[in-house]
Formats: structure tokens, sequence, C-alpha cells
């Protein structure tokens, strides 16, 4: 009997899936097998991938990066052991959810940076707590704060490769003349996200 033929003679219902994989991602924790647990979710922005390791929150992407392309980034710079368990992220989803209903103004999440390093990462983390919900910096008041005023171009490309966007807030960074600037998520995305914070 061929893979086709079994598969209609015994069809598998979803939701006997769904707890085959609620268990194997439960089992995975539990032996310390799983590196890298993610989830997708909605939100104003698009669909959000969510991925934590047991350090914290290592990545946020957006719809356009492109699922497999981030999972397998993951992967590559993290450990081949990745696994869909949404219960993993239940605390950075809710907070998330709060956010974009105007409810939470800032993130209380165990974050793990490794995916950002040398001056990126000492940007990315003045950025997490320097500027704060409803403010905006230029480039160069970040070069400032990460202590090297001429680095605006190296600012700009921390926030263009910030692994932990919404969360660390790069949205919040826009040009000295007051325009937004580019935003891996898309302009729409940015501008949403200022909108949402100005308005709440």
């Amino acid at each position: 009997m061929t893979a086709p033929d079994l598969i209609a003679a015994y069809p598998v219902d979803d939701r006997d899936l769904t707890a085959l994989h609620r268990r194997l991602a439960t089992s995975a924790a539990a032996e310390g097998l799983l590196d890298v647990a993610y989830r997708t979710v909605d939100s104003p922005v698009g669909a959000l991938l969510l991925a934590a390791t047991p350090v914290g929150l290592v990545r946020v992407a957006f719809a356009a990066e492109g699922t497999d392309t981030v999972l397998q980034e993951l992967a590559d710079r993290i450990s081949p052991r990745v696994l869909a368990a949404p219960a993993a992220l239940d605390r950075a989803t809710t907070q998330l959810d709060e956010y974009f209903t105007g409810h939470r103004h800032h993130f209380d999440l165990d974050l793990d940076w490794r995916l950002s390093s040398g001056f990126r990462n000492t940007v990315l983390r003045h950025l997490a707590t320097d500027v704060g919900y409803g403010h905006t910096a230029s480039y160069r008041a970040l070069a400032d704060f990460a202590g090297n005023p001429k680095a605006v171009r190296a600012v700009g490309t921390a926030c263009a490769t910030n692994p932990i966007p919404v969360v660390v807030p790069c949205h919040r960074v826009i040009r000295s003349d007051g325009t937004i600037g580019n935003y891996l998520g898309g302009p729409a995305a940015k501008r949403t996200l200022l909108d949402l914070e100005q308005n709440s």
C-alpha cells in the first residue's frame, strides 16, 4: 500500500494532529530538546512570527521576511531544534495583544539578544530603554545615546537589522527632518505603530 493509499484509508483529524503536536512540543521542552519555540500571531501590522529560546524572546518577524527564511535563520544561527510551540510564547503574545490595543506601554519580557552584537547590540539596548512609548528619536540622537555621535549610518543599520522589532521599538526612530524613514515591516507598518502610540 502506498503512502497516499494509507492516508486515504486512515484519515487523520486536524484535532488529532494538533494534540499530537502539542504533546511533542511539551515533551521536547520537558527533555531540554526545544532550543527555539515559535508561533505566529495576527496583529494590526500583519502576521508576526515570534520565537523564543529558554533565555527569552529572540525574534519577532514580519510576514514580508518569509516564515521559512526566518526559521532557517534561527536553525542556522541558534539551533536546528526549532519547533512550533505556541504555549511557550503565551506571555509574549498576551503582552503584544495588550500593546496593540493600547493597554500596554512597556514590555516586561526576558529578551535573548544573541542575534545582534557589537555596536548594533548597544544601539538596540539603548533603544529599548531610552526612547519611551509615544516618543520618537532621530537616528543622530540614538547615536548619541549609544556613545558614538558620528555613527548615524550604523544606527540605521542596527534598526534595519533589529531581530526583535515592536518589542525593541525601532519604529520610534525617525529621520532628523521628521520623516519616518525606512522600516523592515514597511512604511505603513511603521506609521501604524507610531499612530497607535500617539493616540493611546
